[in-house]
């Protein structure tokens, strides 16, 4: 069983901070929780899946990615609606909508059981950390994951930001 559950997003973190925050963290299993592994512009290319893969493989972390854990079309779009409303954009967005938040349970977290997520992942021991691209951990359907994980696995989560 993992003994802690970790998140990060790449949103606000530059290349050398994002890998340096990981290893100082303890990181040896990276659960890539996107739907799609690939991010636009050149500022965060380095969590594009091959990119991020290689270099996670340098420096001994395991990786795995989990697409059924990410949100569906659906769930995001009633995000995007959330967000238009309150004016604010996805890299900014704080926190996640109700509608979000209730179809994401019910979508993902509904039928989702913490024992088989570690088997699947190989996380015996290990420290996890869960990757979306949001900088908020309560902007992003990870720290949901977590906290699911947190309450039934009996273990710590910590949220990895990028300093201000």
């Amino acid at each position: 069983m993992p003994t802690r559950v970790l998140t990060i997003g790449a949103y606000g973190f530059d290349e050398e901070g994002f890998f340096r925050a990981l290893k100082e963290a303890g990181v040896d299993l990276f659960c890539d929780v996107r739907a799609r592994r690939g991010v636009r512009g050149a500022e965060y290319a380095f969590v594009n899946s091959q990119r991020l893969q290689a270099r996670l493989a340098e420096m001994g972390i395991g990786y795995v990615h989990m697409k059924d854990l990410a949100p569906s079309q659906e769930t995001r779009e009633a995000q995007y609606r959330e967000d238009k409303k309150s004016g604010v954009g996805k890299r900014s967005r704080e926190r996640l909508g109700d509608a979000f938040v209730r179809a994401y349970r019910g979508q993902v977290l509904a039928g989702f059981d913490s024992a088989d997520f570690v088997r699947e992942a190989g996380a015996d021991g290990r420290s996890i950390a869960l990757f979306c691209v949001e900088r908020t951990p309560e902007a992003c359907h990870r720290s949901l994951l977590a906290s699911r994980l947190a309450h039934d696995l009996g273990v710590s989560v910590e949220h990895i930001v990028p300093c201000a």
